[in-house]
């Protein structure tokens, strides 16, 4: 058998093995497209004692609540959001989404954010984004064990009080009896 031949059959032994477990020749498991997307993917933290699985909607209210006590930020969300968000407080019994406005995607030992967020009037955006920055990824890694690649800020509104003075103030119309 010449050396060629060997190397061959060496790459075909390898792939079959690869076929057979699902697993690459890093022996970490094959990644899958929910671990790209971060569609119900979990993050897994391998240790000498066993496996701690994280799931998506755990890291996702973690940065929500860490985004939230952002002093300068008025709410998470974009308008259609918001809108569904103010009808869901209405219903008696309904709790408020902690993840609105908010997404990630969860690898095996890392995360990425996506914020989408309204801004109170007067605060300066791009100190108001590294707050929510150190904020977020200080919480998830803290908290998950997890490194946090990536949080993107998308600042889709900005608050204005005298808005909500509008609104609720009754019309000044003559009421029908």
């Amino acid at each position: 058998m010449t050396a060629t031949d060997t190397a061959k059959a060496n790459t075909a032994k390898t792939d079959i093995a690869k076929a057979d477990t699902g697993r690459t020749g890093t022996d970490k498991p094959a990644e899958s497209d929910s671990t790209r997307t971060g569609s119900g993917r979990t993050g897994v933290l391998q240790t000498e004692q066993g496996s701690t699985t994280i799931a998506d909607i755990v890291v996702q209210k973690i940065a929500g609540l860490a985004a939230r006590n952002v002093r300068g930020v008025h709410d998470l969300g974009g308008g259609a959001a918001r809108a569904f968000g103010a009808i869901r407080d209405r219903i008696p019994g309904a709790s408020a989404s902690i993840g609105q406005g908010v997404s990630v995607e969860v690898g095996e030992t890392q995360a990425a954010v996506d914020l989408e967020i309204v801004v109170e009037y007067g605060v300066a955006i791009a100190e108001l984004a590294r707050a929510i920055r150190r904020n977020v990824v200080a919480a998830i890694e803290q908290m998950t064990g997890l490194e946090v690649v990536e949080v993107n800020i998308n600042v889709n509104d900005v608050y204005i009080p005298e808005d909500d003075d509008e609104q609720q103030q009754p019309s000044s119309g003559t009421r029908v009896q």
